[in-house]
């Protein structure tokens, strides 16, 4: 087979699958609950025991309090993403809060927040 065809065929069909998965709605950021905070964070730390969670008002992030320290759940495409809150760098942006981590997988994560939830969510992130 030509590779020019070979590669239109690849192109195609990779255009094709990202369509298909925008079109069924596959595409859209997960909207977090408590509940739903609760069991990701349960799927990527299973040994944490939850003690209480809170959701940002647009339903992208969550602070999830744990018996072992506070962590950070947000909305990345249709999955989830889950820091603890161990080494990292809280910066003040005009969306919310910039949060650097001092890791090499995830570099830093925009949490979009609403003037009133800042304080709060100031409070929450502090070490202990």
């Amino acid at each position: 087979m030509p590779l020019e065809i070979l590669l239109a065929l690849v192109v195609g069909g990779i255009a094709g699958v990202t369509l298909l998965l925008h079109l069924t709605g596959r595409s859209q950021q997960v909207m977090l609950t408590p509940d739903i905070a609760r069991s990701q964070w349960a799927r990527h730390f299973p040994d944490d025991d939850v003690v209480d969670v809170t959701v940002s008002h647009d339903g992208h992030a969550a602070v999830v309090r744990t018996s072992s320290g506070n962590g950070l759940l947000w909305s990345l495409g249709a999955d989830t993403v889950a820091r603890h809150l161990m080494d990292y760098d809280l910066l003040d942006h005009p969306e919310g809060f910039e949060i650097l981590f001092h890791e090499f997988s995830v570099p830093k994560t925009l949490i979009r927040l609403d003037d009133f939830e800042r304080h709060h969510w100031r409070d929450l992130m502090e070490p202990a």
